[in-house]
């Protein structure tokens, strides 16, 4: 069930997506390792000015994960609510854990990786594992840099690729809510939930 795409020639939108894109998933990422045997691969780009660039990674990414959308906190509530009963980590599990190792997160999302222009985030359970890459990179048309959000994942087992195929066409709704929300809002960090 590879879901990877290559879009790279579609226009940017406008609208509430303003600028946001499907592309392929960057061959320069950290988890380009894991395109080949993934059971989902997908990445989105929205342009970024070079004031936004210098605020750096960890606030990018913290204006793009930490402070979602009402709906989308309904969301995970309600995937939280249903998952619990099948052994699959919760978002406030996951929270927990990462508190108590002292790990460096955003939200829920435990930092595994980091370097100038990427950051890697992911959590690994039993029945699936998963990366999420914020990459800094030029425009195709060297108009300047892009925000690259990339998501890849690894089934265990029937359950692992049962979840994804149920929550696959939200996570697309998801990333593309967080990427146009935050530059929409001038890659400003809310107050809410910056963990």
């Amino acid at each position: 069930m590879n879901q990877r795409t290559n879009s790279d020639a579609d226009p940017p939108r406008s609208g509430p997506r303003r600028g946001v894109r499907e592309v392929a998933p960057p061959a320069e990422s950290g988890v380009a390792s894991w395109f080949g045997d993934a059971d989902l691969a997908d990445a989105f780009a929205v342009p970024i000015d070079a004031a936004d660039v210098a605020k750096g990674m960890d606030s990018l990414a913290r204006s793009t994960l930490a402070d979602p959308v009402p709906w989308i906190r309904v969301l995970l509530g309600l995937r939280d609510g249903l998952v619990a009963h099948f052994g699959v980590k919760t978002t406030q599990g996951v929270r927990r854990a990462a508190i108590a190792d002292n790990a460096e997160r955003i939200d829920f999302f435990r930092i595994l990786a980091r370097s100038d222009r990427e950051l890697i985030l992911g959590e690994d359970d039993r029945h699936l594992d998963f990366r999420l890459s914020l990459l800094l990179r030029a425009r195709p048309d060297g108009s300047g840099d892009e925000l690259v959000a990339t998501t890849v994942v690894r089934c265990h087992n029937a359950l692992g690729r049962v979840y994804l195929a149920l929550i696959a066409r939200f996570h697309r709704l998801v990333v593309i809510s967080n990427l146009s929300r935050a530059a929409n809002k001038g890659w400003r960090i809310e107050h809410r939930n910056l963990g």
